[in-house]
């Protein structure tokens, strides 16, 4: 299992998503990255890495009527790589509405599996506030139900870090980050993206928010 948090500050209207590990003084926090944990998802770790599972980043942001969450995995990869579909991963996006911070108040799932055509790859995604049933539909498309919208794809990764740098910092004792050279440049991410009304949200002034894979039958 890997998660990642983030805070989100719902009482200003147009108020940019804040980005936050989530920790707990006293605590471990529970959070992964890219290719984390390595003995499950680094190829230079497990020869046979469980990329599908493995959670990359969750953004979450709003405006003056939606929240919008995008949860990335299965990356970075090569641009010649397809989406990672698998669907015997478990993805879900917990949001806290109130405390505890962890307190699990809304818990969105999705999984992949065939779509509805011959040779199509279909998501369903459950428990979304205020919707009738699962949203299913085809990957690469935006789909739309009760008021809210959803797409999953494959895009150039947003995140930006320059790996290179931190190893010459700790090898070097000094800092030599550059703000020009990014690791996840020209590398893909798969994303599932997700547009709900605030109004969904219990009304709450602050969520807290982390997703989780769970791979079933284990690891291959």
């Amino acid at each position: 299992m890997q998660r990642k948090f983030r805070t989100i500050l719902m009482a200003g209207v147009g108020v940019a998503g804040l980005g936050a590990l989530f920790l707990v003084p006293g605590q471990i926090a529970l959070s992964a990255d890219h290719l984390d944990p390595p003995l499950r998802t680094d190829i230079l770790v497990d020869s046979t890495p469980d990329t599908a599972a493995d959670i990359a980043d969750i953004y979450a942001f709003q405006d003056a009527n939606n929240l919008y969450l995008i949860s990335t995995f299965g990356g970075p990869s090569a641009t010649t790589l397809p989406a990672f579909y698998d669907r015997d991963v478990l993805h879900t996006l917990n949001i806290s509405t109130s405390l505890p911070a962890t307190s699990s108040d809304i818990t969105i799932r999705f999984r992949f599996g065939p779509g509805a055509k011959p040779g199509e790859t279909g998501i369903s995604v459950e428990n979304v506030p205020g919707v009738n049933g699962a949203i299913v539909g085809p990957v690469e498309q935006i789909l739309s139900k009760d008021g809210v919208r959803v797409y999953a794809g494959l895009r150039d990764d947003p995140f930006f870090f320059d790996s290179q740098g931190l190893r010459e910092s700790r090898n070097m004792g000094v800092l030599r980050f550059n703000n020009q050279r990014s690791f996840f440049a020209a590398k893909n991410i798969t994303v599932v993206a997700i547009e709900i009304p605030r109004s969904r949200l219990n009304n709450a002034t602050a969520l807290d928010i982390w997703n989780t894979t769970a791979r079933f039958g284990g690891q291959i």
